[in-house]
């Protein structure tokens, strides 16, 4: 009760570290449960292929791979959305599926309405998160042109799949539910839509228990390589999956290292305390072993004093993570779909970080136990002996003249007990460090988005080409539309980069040689020039393919003739996402044996003309899909910007605890070390305030030094966590702004004087006598 401050601060410090290990690990428990029943219950393929045309008795030979245990074709396609609430072009994903059975894989779940009927013309299910982008509802109709016709949907359902719980198109990174759905409609209807009856342009396979997915991949791309194959691939580089894997790694990441930074600032104030509780009770301490109290039995208060704090920490952290964990799981239901994904608090996690947390405090107690275990009673029964007087520093010099008494006093105080000093500097460094850690991420956040979208990106908007067209008339149909100012073609290719062994699905992005709407740029915010030959890889994919600079690397074009082809790597990009692939335009057209083709263009708009635009892309058959920069901003600020900054702030307050409690036990615990000295002085009649200086004006001291300190750790940190948080699809830079580390040093001067006001009110309540007559 005597240290009912320091006590609360210990236990409100150990406790944030404990809420944000209980809110990540049961969150990710929470979403890996989700995960694994969605795909089991519901089938989830585990190889997927795409071809030009191929006829459905080809699923017999596929069945006879070993390790296939199921099959299923289907056609698969893209069409422009005419919405007439919505003015803009939207993308609908058309899916085909069985009008008589549910499908071998990929279930569906209704969520409302109900399945299609066969014989029953234009009936689709649409994905839920379009739905609810648009209100839609059973019985609602949709227009879509399909395959140049402008045909009527009519929704009778609204169902999600484990195929897009992350529901995105190829080539972005971020869902737009306004402007990209997923639909299923009969196979029937839609195969004769697009001259496919008899035949698929798309199959799943599921693998049987042990199966060799490389060897069936191998089997898989022989059989449908006659059929224009683009190549198969397995979970890993399914979409919607990757996404939800690079979620669970980045939450597993957060639940590990900054709960370790949380709890090491415990237990070293933990020690720090009872490594001044014990030398102020080296009396009684003495005197317990005299009467015959053995080592082991007073190292077991000490230990358990602390772990009496830990328990308080540990109690309210696992409440706060739990009901944060809460929060966070409705956070990810926004935008992850699954039937069912309700928080669970595993018994074993709340467990684990009680566990962790006694650990924590048993560590940073250990040393102060051993200390007590090592006093022998004759010697502790005297007082610690005084420290030897010696001039300071700048007394030595010849500079104390310009120091008054009370501060000459402090600077040998602090040069007295160097390692008391080093101490409570480093609690206090620690604590900045947490506040820049905290708060970094903000700053990082508000960089990608300017860099992202203003400095890199300018064009209005990306259309994509239904197949490849040749440059010339190309170029001249899309300068023509409605609006368009200035146009710049790109080429893209699917590709299969072989590196040795290691391989990976992406795509070559050809640029033309004047890139003012899309400018290549490294994270230095440096142009990056595309050399007349060879392929300029991101880090990442380079990192994954263990490629080197200059060293030669196979490619697999996915569509066309799929020629196997061999070029270098001529350059290194380091970018903020994605495994990225980039070409000359020209060099890729030469590499490809083609002429001037080209894939898409970046446009700059009139604003004036937007209407106009859309009604004629909405009407353009040649034209699969239109991307909007705006949209694409609005998207990366709901989804990442606002979830990141939500749970942002969840450890900024956690390190506003944490800095006050580490400068409130520095200043209480000195404070109680030094109360006979202050009790003194004020007997020889010093004043109040000068008392007070004393004390405070060391604090102010080693505050002024821990800055600087502080800072540089934090710094060192945030390094870290970005390292820690980095995944194949989203890499951060480490960007901290000025008015972070301003934030942080003051936040802890606050910390410091609130602690100091506290300090100098208990200083006014000396009991003069009381605290002369004992050590204690």
């Amino acid at each position: 009760m005597k240290m009912k401050g320091q006590a609360l601060t210990i236990s409100l410090v150990m406790a944030c570290g404990i809420a944000v290990f209980v809110m990540s690990l049961s969150t990710l428990d929470s979403l890996q449960s989700a995960q694994t029943a969605y795909y089991d219950q519901y089938r989830f393929a585990h190889v997927f292929a795409q071809v030009k045309r191929a006829p459905n008795a080809l699923r017999e030979r596929m069945m006879e791979i070993p390790g296939v245990a199921q099959v299923e074709t289907r056609v698969v396609v893209d069409v422009i959305l005419d919405l007439p609430h919505f003015r803009e072009p939207a993308t609908g994903r058309l899916v085909s599926i069985p009008q008589d059975r549910p499908p071998r894989l990929n279930g569906l779940h209704i969520r409302s309405g109900r399945h299609i009927e066969p014989g029953r013309k234009g009936e689709v299910l649409v994905s839920e998160p379009f739905a609810e982008a648009h209100g839609f509802k059973p019985g609602d109709g949709i227009r879509a042109i399909i395959n140049g016709r402008l045909d009527t949907l009519r929704i009778v359902g609204i169902a999600i799949s484990p195929e897009y719980i992350y529901q995105v198109r190829a080539g972005e990174i971020y869902p737009d539910d306004e402007r990209f759905g997923v639909f299923w409609m009969g196979y029937g209807e839609l195969s004769t839509a697009y001259d496919l009856e008899g035949a698929f342009n798309d199959v799943a396979l599921a693998l049987s228990p042990g199966a060799s997915e490389p060897h069936v991949l191998y089997r898989l791309d022989l059989i449908t390589e006659p059929y224009g194959g683009q190549g198969s691939y397995g979970r890993e580089d399914q979409l919607s999956h990757r996404f939800v894997s690079d979620e669970l790694a980045q939450l597993r990441g957060m639940g590990l290292i900054i709960p370790s930074i949380f709890l090491f600032i415990a237990a070293f104030i933990i020690n720090i305390v009872l490594s001044r509780l014990i030398n102020t009770q080296r009396e009684q301490v003495a005197a317990l072993k005299a009467f015959g109290y053995t080592h082991f039995e007073i190292a077991a208060h000490y230990l358990k004093f602390a772990l009496s704090l830990t328990l308080l920490g540990s109690i309210v952290g696992v409440a706060l993570g739990a009901w944060l964990g809460r929060a966070l799981t409705d956070l990810y239901s926004q935008f992850f779909r699954f039937p069912s994904f309700h928080y669970t608090l595993d018994p074993g996690i709340a467990g684990l970080a009680v566990i962790i947390g006694g650990t924590a405090a048993t560590l940073g107690v250990l040393n102060a136990v051993h200390r007590a275990m090592k006093l022998a009673p004759a010697e502790a029964m005297r007082p610690e002996p005084p420290t030897v007087f010696r001039p300071t520093v700048l007394e030595r010099i010849g500079l104390q003249h310009l120091l008054s008494p009370p501060v000459r006093m402090i600077l040998r105080q602090v040069e007295r007990r160097p390692w008391r000093a080093i101490l409570s500097c480093w609690g206090i460094a620690l604590s900045i460090a947490i506040l820049v850690v905290s708060n970094f991420m903000v700053d990082t956040v508000r960089y990608v988005i300017d860099f992202q979208f203003h400095t890199a990106q300018r064009q209005d908007m990306t259309l994509t080409l239904v197949e490849p067209r040749a440059a010339g008339p190309a170029l001249s149909a899309i300068s023509n539309l409605p609006g368009v100012l200035r146009v710049e073609p790109f080429r893209s290719v699917p590709v299969r980069l072989n590196h040795e062994h290691r391989s990976r699905r992406t795509g070559i992005m050809g640029l033309s040689s004047e890139r003012e709407l899309f400018r290549l740029m490294d994270m230095d915010e440096q142009l990056v020039d595309l050399p007349r030959e060879g392929l300029v890889l991101s880090e990442k994919l380079a990192e994954l393919l263990e490629v080197e600079l200059g060293e030669r690397i196979t490619l697999e074009v996915m569509e066309g003739r799929r020629p196997v082809l061999e070029t270098h790597v001529a350059g290194l990009l380091r970018d903020f996402s994605g495994t990225s692939a980039y070409m000359d335009m020209r060099a890729l057209n030469r590499l490809m044996r083609e002429r001037d083709t080209l894939s898409g263009a970046f446009i700059t708009v009139d604003p004036n003309e937007l209407n106009r635009l859309y009604e004629t892309i909405k009407n353009t058959p040649g034209i699969a899909g239109a991307s909007l920069k705006r949209a694409s901003l609005e998207n990366f600020q709901d989804i990442v910007a606002e979830n990141l900054l939500t749970i942002q702030l969840f450890y900024l307050v956690f390190a506003g605890v944490i800095a006050l409690g580490v400068v409130y036990n520095s200043v209480h615990v000195t404070l109680s070390e030094r109360s006979r000295e202050l009790a003194t002085l004020r007997v020889m009649g010093f004043t109040r305030g000068e008392v007070s200086l004393i004390l405070l004006g060391e604090m102010a001291i080693l505050t002024a030094v821990a800055i600087p300190l502080g800072l540089a750790l934090g710094f060192f940190l945030a390094s870290i966590t970005v390292q820690a948080l980095e995944t194949e699809n989203f890499r951060f830079p480490l960007i901290i702004e000025f008015s972070t580390y301003v934030y942080a040093a003051v936040a802890v001067m606050g910390a410091t004087l609130l602690s100091g006001l506290t300090a100098r009110r208990k200083i006014n309540q000396l009991d003069l006598v009381s605290v002369l007559k004992s050590q204690d």
